[in-house]
C-alpha cells in the first residue's frame, strides 16, 4: 500500500506528514480473519491500534453466555485507540462479521508517532471526540420511537461507511440482532421496522449477496431527524 492510499483510506492520517505515513506502514502488521472470527480478544485491548483495510467489524461485550453489540465498524476506521491511552482492562471483543482484512501497529510504535507528528495527534483527538459527540447523540435519542433511531443507525451506517451503487449506499447485512444491539431497540422490533422499510422501497435488503442497499437515503435522513 502507498503512503497516498494509507492517507486516503484512513481519515484518522488524512493530516500525518509522509514520512509518519512510510514508517507506519514499515512497522504496520498485516492481518486477515474469516467472518465469525474473534480479531482482537478481551485480554488483548491496548497492545496495538488496529486499522480496517476492508470488511466489517462488531465491538461486543460479552457477560457469561450472553453478548451484547457496542459498535459496528468497517472500512477507514480504528479501533484500539482508548486502551492505548489509558491502558484500563476491557471487557469487551472484536468480531469480524464478514471476511476482514486489518492493519495493526504496536502501542509503543504508535504513541511514539504521536509524540513525533503534532498533526496526527491533532486528528486523532479531533475523532475521538466526534465519537463522544455520537455517543452523546444516542443518549439524547434513547426516548426516541424504534423506526427513528433504527433510521438513524442506518443513516450513520452509510454516511461513515456506506459504499454508492446503483441501488443507493451499499452497506453490509447486519444481522437484526446486531442492528438491535447497537439500536437499543428489541430485536422484533428490529426485524419488523426493516421489513416494513423494504416494503417502502427505502431500503432493499439483498440477503443472497450480504448487503443491504440504502435505496432512499433521504427518507431514511428525514425519519432519522424526527426527534
Amino acid at each position: 500500500m502507498q503512503t497516498e492510499v494509507f492517507s486516503k483510506n484512513f481519515p484518522l492520517l488524512s493530516t500525518a506528514s509522509p514520512e509518519s505515513l512510510e514508517w507506519l506502514l514499515n512497522v504496520a502488521t498485516k492481518h486477515q480473519y474469516p467472518g465469525g472470527r474473534a480479531v482482537l480478544m478481551e485480554d488483548a485491548w491496548g497492545n496495538a491500534v488496529y486499522f480496517i483495510v476492508s470488511g466489517w467489524v462488531k465491538v461486543r461485550r460479552t457477560q457469561g453466555e450472553n453478548s451484547v453489540a457496542l459498535a459496528i465498524l468497517s472500512q477507514g476506521d480504528f479501533f484500539g485507540e482508548m486502551a492505548i491511552l489509558d491502558e484500563s482492562p476491557r471487557s469487551t471483543d472484536v468480531i469480524a462479521l464478514c471476511p476482514v482484512k486489518l492493519l495493526s501497529i504496536s502501542r509503543e510504535e504508535f504513541i511514539q508517532i504521536l509524540f513525533k507528528d503534532s498533526q496526527l495527534h491533532h486528528r486523532m483527538l479531533q475523532l475521538m471526540v466526534r465519537r463522544l459527540r455520537q455517543t452523546n447523540l444516542r443518549l439524547q435519542m434513547r426516548n426516541a420511537p424504534p423506526a427513528v433511531k433504527l433510521a438513524r443507525t442506518l443513516v450513520s451506517l452509510g454516511e461513515n461507511y456506506g459504499q454508492e451503487s446503483a441501488n443507493g449506499k451499499e452497506i453490509f447485512h447486519i444481522s437484526c440482532q446486531d442492528l438491535a444491539d447497537v439500536t437499543e431497540i428489541g430485536v422484533e422490533e428490529t426485524t419488523k421496522i426493516m421489513e416494513k422499510l423494504d416494503e417502502k422501497g427505502w431500503i432493499q435488503i439483498d440477503s443472497t449477496n450480504s448487503v443491504i442497499h440504502l435505496v432512499n437515503f433521504k427518507q431514511l435522513m428525514n425519519l432519522a431527524s424526527r426527534v
